[in-house]
């Protein structure tokens, strides 16, 4: 009766229980089998570790573990590594968390237990510096967690050297680090695959370099891809690959080329032991295409190409694999303007052009577009000399003349001065507008300068050599208008298309300061020529009589207009058969006075 009790009050596991019993029947006391018992008990206490063996494992995934105490000991089957190894019989080492009596279980930690048995044995064998490898469990915030015994934590920025791609891709590898902390009061250990690396490189670096040569053919893997070229790691050691450096040919971004992680075959240009740095070359694995340059492509020769690029002063044309020339926008057209390349080619265009200059050292080569065609100029001379009477479009005006277009690309100048026999021309407008058809004589044909000089007032005579000084003498009285006032004096438009100028001083008796004191624009006068000059163009006035207008001074009539002579029309003729008959003509002044005395004589 007593027995059952015990059963009942401890609730035993049945061998504990067959070896008291056996011990009580033996001769113990009851007072020894409760101090026996109480000793059990005392051993068992929270966080403390326990031996046990696995009594089954329950349909919930509980698995019942026997440690010698009067409650059964409980562990969840997720907390073994392998599930299928738990089997009745099995032993194992488990953490005591919580003694439930009331409940009739005491609850156990398997994985805590061998965590903290872990940390113990890395404790013991491994200090801060030590080399361990792991497994990669899972991703965590701010990196990765690692078994090496016991999880501990790898930084994201101790993974690599270089940090590329997704951290995650490293779960499930197996991983060599360096052990850079250890934190035993929080049982913490901090790893860094990252410091190992730059170790082995240190290492390798050192040997790498006492080993290199300039001109060495090496193997490297690109670690690197930047807009100026890539980085190639050596083995130890990292050389750049410049992009100019590459290809003969061009190349506008490395990545045209190379990838990460491709293995590459490159050539040793240049080492800097003191900084560290190696400037490696892909193409000087192979001839340039520059060696006989001018061989292959001597001056003049007309080759094909391709438009591989447009800048505003040209476009690059490729001849071959790394032999580009320019074509200057000057060489692109012998008479179309062109602003810009892309008004005459595009990237991509297959195009002749001939060679005109190389230089070796610089490694240019100067093209020509034009020089594929006939140069329009050469025939210029041919198809217009002087003489020539041709129609052309007013292509474009300037302050000193207007562009008149002949044909496509080729313009002709016809001057200001050479708009009118008779008229001060200020403005070309003033006698042809944009657009016009007009036609016009050539004058002069320059071929070197590209010019072609065109009048106007040459497809008539010129009135200065025959009609003027055959119908306008010294002394003469005429009437006329006044056409423009300035600050010198006051021209007057005699018939259309011939003015003289009547001088300031020759407005009034007396002094005028200001020609409008006089005269109006528009007013009708009457003047007397006192001056021709058939070299100057020139005929000079002086005032006879500012006539009134109506609605004026006197009776409100107007005053009768004088006769004036026929307006000139210019004809073809030889300056002697126009000269001819005309004789020494006194001064102007001393011809206006005898005129005046004459009459007065009268």
């Amino acid at each position: 009766m007593h027995g059952k009790n015990l059963i009942k009050k401890f609730a035993m596991p049945a061998d504990e229980l067959s070896r008291l019993t056996s011990e009580a029947l033996s001769g113990a006391t009851l007072a020894e089998l409760d101090t026996a018992i109480g000793k059990t008990v005392a051993e068992l206490s929270p966080n403390k570790i326990v031996r046990g063996k696995v009594v089954k494992v329950q349909e919930d995934g509980t698995v019942v573990v026997d440690v010698s105490y009067k409650a059964e000991g409980h562990i969840s089957l997720e907390e073994f590594p392998d599930p299928t190894v738990v089997q009745p019989g099995l032993e194992i080492e488990c953490l005591v968390e919580q003694i439930n009596d009331a409940d009739g279980f005491i609850q156990l930690s398997k994985r805590k237990a061998d965590r903290i048995r872990g940390w113990e044995n890395i404790i013991l064998t491994h200090k801060e510096g030590d080399s361990v490898k792991g497994l990669v469990l899972r991703k965590i915030k701010g990196g990765l967690l690692v078994d090496i015994g016991v999880p501990v934590f790898l930084p994201a920025s101790q993974v690599n050297i270089r940090r590329a791609g997704d951290i995650g891709d490293w779960i499930g590898k197996d991983i060599e680090a360096r052990i850079i902390k250890i934190d035993e009061e929080r049982m913490n250990i901090v790893i860094s695959r990252r410091k190992l690396i730059e170790e082995e490189r240190e290492t390798k670096k050192a040997q790498l370099l006492a080993e290199l040569a300039e001109g060495q053919v090496r193997k490297g893997v690109v670690k690197n891809i930047a807009e100026f070229g890539v980085f190639v790691d050596l083995g130890g050691i990292d050389g750049l690959l410049h992009i100019t450096d590459m290809s003969w040919g061009r190349v506008n971004h490395p990545s045209e080329m190379l990838k990460l992680d491709d293995e590459v075959e490159v050539k040793v240009l240049k080492i800097d032991r003191e900084r560290e740095r190696i400037a490696l070359g892909l193409k000087q694995k192979s001839a340039s295409p520059w060696e006989n340059i001018t061989e292959k492509y001597p001056v003049g020769k007309r080759v094909a190409g391709e438009v591989v690029n447009l800048m505003t002063y040209g476009a690059f044309v490729k001849l071959e694999d790394g032999v580009e020339g320019l074509v200057h926008i000057s060489e692109m057209s012998w008479t179309k303007r062109v602003n810009h390349p892309s008004e005459v080619v595009k990237q991509g265009d297959k195009v002749e052009v001939v060679v005109l200059e190389i230089d070796t050292e610089k490694q240019t080569i100067s093209l020509g577009m034009k020089q594929t065609e006939v140069n329009p100029w050469d025939m210029v001379a041919e198809h217009y000399p002087p003489g020539t009477v041709i129609r052309g479009k007013v292509r474009n005006l300037t302050n000193y003349g207007a562009f008149i277009e002949l044909q496509e690309g080729i313009d002709g100048l016809l001057h200001i001065t050479d708009m009118s026999w008779t008229r001060k021309i200020t403005n070309p407008g003033e006698v042809v507008k944009k657009g016009e058809e007009i036609e016009c004589v050539v004058l002069s044909v320059d071929q070197e300068k590209k010019r072609i000089a065109l009048g106007l007032k040459q497809l008539q005579a010129d009135p200065w050599t025959g009609d003027i000084p055959a119908r306008y003498h010294i002394g003469d009285s005429v009437p006329g208008t006044v056409t423009k006032i300035t600050n010198f004096g006051v021209f007057v438009e005699l018939e259309p298309g011939l003015e003289g100028l009547l001088h300031i001083s020759e407005l009034a008796d007396h002094k005028v300061d200001n020609p409008e004191e006089v005269v109006k624009a528009g007013q009708r006068v009457e003047v007397r020529i006192i001056k021709i000059d058939t070299d100057e163009r020139k005929i000079g006035l002086t005032l006879i009589q500012a006539h009134i207008e109506d609605g004026d001074e006197g009776d409100g009539g107007s005053a009768k207009e004088p006769e004036r002579p026929q307006p000139v029309t210019p004809t073809l003729g030889s300056l002697a058969d126009q000269l001819k008959g005309i004789g020494q003509r006194v001064s102007a002044r001393e011809a206006a006075k005898k005129a005046e005395a004459d009459k007065g004589e009268a």
